[in-house]
């Protein structure tokens, strides 16, 4: 299976720790938060990864190279400075990442999430399979429902996208160049009943601002205690 890492982000929150360097390449537990999912990925047996950049994203390039000493072979999607979002930045990648299903990451969220577990998904009349956790306290009210391992927009309990999930190329018929969210194809393809999930209960943090990179420093750190 091919990934994705959407690591094509301003990180205005994280500021000024980006106003130099992009936010995957920010360090904890002395690796960069992206070579964190490369790890995973090689684990997984992922060898091919895209990973799409703006702000700063020669550097990323500069850094990571062509993966080789990561196991893997890396290739960039280079979207500028113009934002393409989540769904215009997966869309500008769809003629590397294929015809099969293939899986996306947020390069900023940290987790011990085995990637393994996701080489058969989705089934083959779903479009999607996501992974989900539970809301952490900056996210209180979720994203979506989760009943019978099935997807929906809406329902009583509401968990956290985890930022992982698989997607068919389907998913994405119609769609044309430029920026837009993915979300809404998410939705559209849950009111079809056609995507499944799974909750995570491991170790998943969201590493949007100053203060959480702390917070996973320590754990990191206690952990190698």
């Amino acid at each position: 299976m091919k990934a994705m890492i959407l690591a094509a982000g301003h990180g205005k929150r994280m500021r000024p720790l980006t106003d130099h360097l992009p936010k995957p390449l920010l360090q904890a537990g002395g690796r960069t938060l992206i070579e964190y999912h490369l790890a995973a990925l090689a684990a997984a047996d992922m060898r091919f990864v895209v990973i799409n950049h703006g702000h700063l994203g020669n550097l990323i390039e500069d850094y990571l190279g062509d993966g080789t000493r990561y196991g893997l072979s890396l290739h960039y999607s280079r979207e500028g400075e113009a934002p393409l979002e989540t769904g215009g930045g997966i869309f500008q990648a769809m003629g590397v990442l294929g015809n099969d299903p293939f899986l996306v990451q947020n390069a900023d969220v940290w987790t011990d999430y085995p990637l393994l577990r996701l080489q058969e998904r989705p089934a083959a009349h779903d479009l999607a399979h996501l992974v989900l956790v539970d809301n952490p306290p900056h996210h209180p009210r979720g994203d979506f429902a989760l009943a019978d391992g099935r997807v929906a927009a809406s329902g009583e309990r509401l968990f956290t996208f985890s930022g992982i999930g698989v997607y068919r190329p389907e998913l994405f018929a119609g769609c044309v160049p430029g920026s837009f969210p993915l979300a809404p194809l998410l939705r559209r393809a849950m009111q079809e009943g056609r995507v499944s999930g799974e909750l995570w209960s491991g170790q998943w943090m969201d590493i949007g601002t100053p203060e959480r990179l702390a917070s996973l420093q320590q754990r990191l750190t206690t952990a190698g205690e």
